[in-house]
């Protein structure tokens, strides 16, 4: 095989690039800042999915009938602290700002553990709701905030090539955090396994520094030239942004359809378990064990098919699996609403969308503007998607007051599911054409000179 050209060999760095060549199309001066991108996810990811079966737990023992406001003040939350982020992008430059980011999420961890501490069971089930709806920002947030670091590194061409491996690097961080909540749930005390998820975000900061540092050698030229700069631009573009550009209302309506059909079937996984298990203990084990379930499959297909999978069938067909996919479940799940068809439609959804679904979505920004990587990304990640939670979760009590149930409900998920085909089509094409474009353009300036 032949050497790219300027990529030095030797050591440890030699030997790391010929184990990745195996699997993936991977350059020498790609590694360092892949193994840095693999420890940063795999930090954030473990400290959500440590807490995850924690707030799915909470969210039970606080009422299925809740659930609807619980996702209203979750909405609330994200609309409450995404100015103050966008301030930070337009005012501090990335190595400051996100890091600040992960910091003010580990303090409120700590205040969360402190609090259940010293409650009484009373104000546990309090203290439990605004956890809930707490997590469900932090997650959205932490995850967003670190794919737009990666697409602000790494350009269009190398997103394709690497985002499926380094969603990996997310999917052992998060098997690793499930399995310590499965072993440890109900033999040790919440407070000290937020603790431990704390901690892990100081580990995602070290990898914020190092990418921030290594950037310059393998990204854009206008990030090489300037890495380190404030983003500037105005605190609301995020908004006004995504609704001037088709490409990012697009964008936003694949995850505002996704949104909606998981809080549909959200909803469904709420009644079944409070119908089958009783337990707080034994609920809180049964969603990490479906949690590492996913994240063992999830993994599987990173490794070995992900990469393959978006050459073979380019950035539309690929993003059409997983809608195609919850067609499929939905109706089976209209079908038979019991805890088998639960976990099986859970587990292929959610493998589907970390393993295949959520790397190809991040090569769709890619190809936007610097500022729409951080303010228009982070409101779509963040508001968009709580907003289809919105709809999904209150068109609950519609459905019931129509007098209809959870079979109705697979069927409406069936109908958004087809619209979401259409839409993922559509919008993969469109990425491959700018960035075709794209591409074109860069190459006529450096024929001519």
């Amino acid at each position: 095989m032949t050497q790219p050209r300027g990529e030095a060999s030797g050591g440890v760095g030699d030997l790391a690039y010929r184990v990745l060549r195996l699997g993936i199309d991977v350059r020498r001066t790609e590694i360092a800042a892949l193994g840095w991108s693999w420890l940063y996810i795999f930090a954030v990811l473990a400290s959500y999915y440590v807490m995850r079966p924690i707030r799915d737990q909470m969210g039970v023992a606080g009422g299925v009938n809740n659930l609807p406001w619980l996702f209203t003040g979750t909405l609330a939350g994200m609309l409450i602290l995404n100015l103050p982020f966008a301030y930070l992008v337009k005012t501090m430059p990335r190595s400051r700002f996100i890091p600040l980011t992960y910091r003010f999420f580990a303090a409120n961890i700590l205040l969360f553990a402190l609090a259940l501490r010293l409650a009484d069971a009373p104000a546990t089930i309090w203290i439990g709701r605004l956890f809930f709806i707490w997590i469900s920002v932090f997650n959205l947030f932490v995850v967003s905030v670190f794919w737009a670091m990666i697409v602000d590194v790494f350009n269009s061409e190398q997103g394709k090539r690497l985002f499926g491996f380094i969603a990996a690097g997310a999917t052992i961080g998060a098997i690793s955090g499930s399995a310590v909540t499965a072993s440890l749930a109900e033999h040790v005390e919440p407070t000290w396994l937020l603790v431990g998820a704390a901690l892990l975000l100081e580990v995602a900061v070290a990898g914020v520094r190092h990418l921030s540092r290594l950037s310059a050698q393998i990204g854009r030229d206008p990030i090489a030239a300037g890495p380190e700069t404030p983003i500037g631009g105005d605190v609301f573009a995020g908004i006004t942004q995504t609704f001037k550009s088709v490409y990012l209302v697009n964008t936003a309506c694949f995850l505002l359809l996704y949104a909606m059909t998981s809080s549909l079937l959200y909803l469904q996984q709420a009644g079944i378990v409070s119908a089958n298990f009783t337990d707080r203990g034994a609920q809180t084990t049964f969603f990490a064990r479906i949690d590492l379930l996913v994240n063992v499959l999830t993994l599987v297909v990173q490794l070995l098919l992900t990469g393959r999978i978006l050459r073979l069938l380019g950035v539309g067909m690929t993003l059409a699996l997983l809608p195609a996919l919850s067609i499929l479940g939905f109706g089976v799940l209209s079908l038979a609403p019991t805890i088998a068809a639960l976990v099986a439609f859970q587990v292929m959804r959610r493998a589907g969308n970390f393993a295949i679904a959520r790397p190809t979505r991040e090569v769709l920004y890619t190809v936007v503007p610097r500022e729409d990587r951080y303010k228009a990304k982070n409101f779509i990640d963040t508001v968009v998607y709580r907003i289809g939670d919105q709809i999904g979760v209150w068109s609950q009590p519609v459905i019931f007051g129509l007098g209809w149930g959870g079979v109705q409900m697979s069927m409406i998920g069936v109908v958004l599911s087809a619209a979401w085909l259409v839409n993922s089509l559509w919008l993969g094409g469109r990425q491959e054409r700018i960035a075709a474009q794209a591409a074109t353009a860069a190459a006529v300036p450096a024929a001519e000179g």
